[in-house]
């Protein structure tokens, strides 16, 4: 069996093109496990918020007086966007925002909340972003018993 004399190495030449290939893929991979894990944990800490808001912001003025359970509306802000803000590590969560809302009864409080999270390879590319916005929304209610 003869080897044709022109193609001889030519793999070589493609070899140094796959690494880099993979290099960039694992790369990307890696940027985007960091900013699909920046929203899993924005979720959480909205989630915890608006447990700790449903449980801490229900107004005693309306239950003392009128016998009803509302939620206080600056109670619910106040909590909620202390519980995100110390659920985050401030190192990797930039312009953190936080919304509180109540439902129209008063009885449901709903937190959103939007970050930017730095990628890890991406910075060091020309024109790429450098951060990722995430954003989560959550909701508690109050149930009676």
């Amino acid at each position: 069996m003869t080897r044709p004399t022109g193609e001889r190495g030519s793999s070589l030449l493609l070899f140094p093109a796959a690494v880099l290939v993979m290099i960039v893929l694992g790369a990307i991979a890696v940027d985007f496990s960091i900013a699909f894990l920046g929203e899993r944990e924005l979720a959480g800490a909205t989630a915890a918020a608006a447990n700790d808001a449903a449980a801490r912001a229900v107004s005693n003025r309306d239950f003392y007086r009128e016998g009803v359970v509302v939620l206080d509306l600056a109670t619910a802000r106040e909590v909620a966007t202390e519980v995100v803000r110390a659920s985050l590590d401030r190192e990797r969560y930039h312009d953190v925002r936080v919304t509180v809302t109540l439902a129209p009864a008063g009885r449901a409080v709903v937190v959103s909340a939007s970050a930017e999270v730095d990628y890890l390879f991406a910075r060091g590319l020309v024109g790429a972003p450098g951060r990722a916005h995430v954003a989560a929304t959550s909701s508690a209610s109050l149930r009676s018993a």
